[in-house]
């Protein structure tokens, strides 16, 4: 291969910018392996929920302890400590360690907490289980009229801060496209010690469940339209942002892959193609892109990275109002 792909994101050494983002693909030791032999430059392991971690050793102390305290024949419960019985979060350690000990690119940890003691706590961990860097899965929904949208900005950076003084690997910071400013809270992230933005956590909506009338989750996969807005925003931060870009959300393609990087992404992450296609698809982007690379006459990936973004465009109005305007000129029947 001719073309030098090796990148640098949130300060780690990478061979390729393409990666395989959190998703089954990574929660399984023999695809996570198979992605990273196809050319993945790093991959995301699936993230750690709070809830859903806590849910499970309250279930499992309630079951324990059943009638302690109340029979006199049960003083400590009537059932005794499972042989064999491994809590999840065990087990989600066993798999960042074995997956760094598989395979020679970075490992990164993921986690989607819920309470700021419960962000540091499963942070510590994943360093400990031997995580390069920390991917903070930004998730709140607020249903709460009362609370303002400076409020709910001001949690987010509060709890970078405070995993910023928990650890010392390095910090993403995985972030919705809703914010009234984008670039300020790109730049108040950096601020508050996040070494790089990945951009855009896919929030799935609920749907309606016509027989049950019961609220109902519903996977749909993206498409390659959903990265037009990562690319957007992707050439819109990479002047000025003082950190790294990675581009999540409708990389399915070498084209999608390309177009990300001539935007300005350090990296290209993919999941619902590698469900899709399976984890050896990442090596027909990767040739792709080198293909296309090659044919323009570019060495390397760092030399083509940013050459299309707002500031280097050769009208940069198209990432802005103006686009609007042609976009809606432009429909023919």
């Amino acid at each position: 291969m001719s073309i030098d792909l090796t990148t640098d994101y949130l300060g780690l050494t990478l061979p390729s910018p393409i990666m395989a983002s959190s998703s089954p693909v990574t929660g399984a030791l023999d695809q996570l392996v198979a992605a990273v032999e196809a050319g993945a430059g790093a991959v995301v392991l699936p993230s750690i929920f709070e809830e859903e971690v806590e849910a499970e050793e309250m279930a499992h102390h309630a079951g324990l302890e059943f009638g302690s305290g109340v029979f006199g024949e049960a003083a400590d419960g009537y059932l005794p400590e499972p042989v064999g019985y491994e809590p999840s979060i065990n087990r989600q350690m066993k798999h960042l360690a074995a997956a760094v000990e598989a395979v020679d690119v970075p490992v990164i940890g993921s986690l989607n907490g819920v309470s700021d003691g419960g962000w540091i706590r499963y942070a510590t961990k994943l360093v400990d289980a031997g995580a390069a860097a920390i991917e903070l899965n930004l998730y709140r929904m607020t249903a709460d009229a009362h609370e303002t949208g400076s409020e709910v900005e001001a949690g987010y950076l509060s709890l970078v801060e405070a995993v910023r003084a928990a650890v010392e690997v390095p910090l993403a910071v995985k972030i919705g496209p809703w914010f009234s400013s984008v670039p300020s809270m790109a730049r108040r992230f950096s601020e508050a010690g996040a070494d790089g933005l990945v951009l855009f956590n896919r929030f799935y909506q609920p749907d309606l469940d016509l027989e049950t009338l019961g609220v109902a989750p519903n996977l749909i996969l993206s498409d390659p339209s959903e990265a037009r807005q990562v690319m957007r925003w992707i050439a819109v931060l990479h002047p000025t942002f003082k950190g790294s870009l990675a581009a999540t959300s409708g990389v399915h393609g070498w084209e999608d892959a390309t177009k990300l990087l001539l935007a300005g992404a350090d990296v290209m992450m993919m999941a619902s193609a590698l469900l899709q296609r399976g984890p050896g698809h990442i090596k027909d982007v990767t040739d792709g892109l080198v293909a296309w690379l090659e044919e323009r006459g570019y060495d390397s990936a760092n030399q083509a990275r940013g050459s299309v973004s707002h500031a280097n465009a050769a009208d940069p109005s198209g990432y802005e109002r103006a686009n609007y305007i042609r976009t809606l000129h432009s429909w023919s029947s």
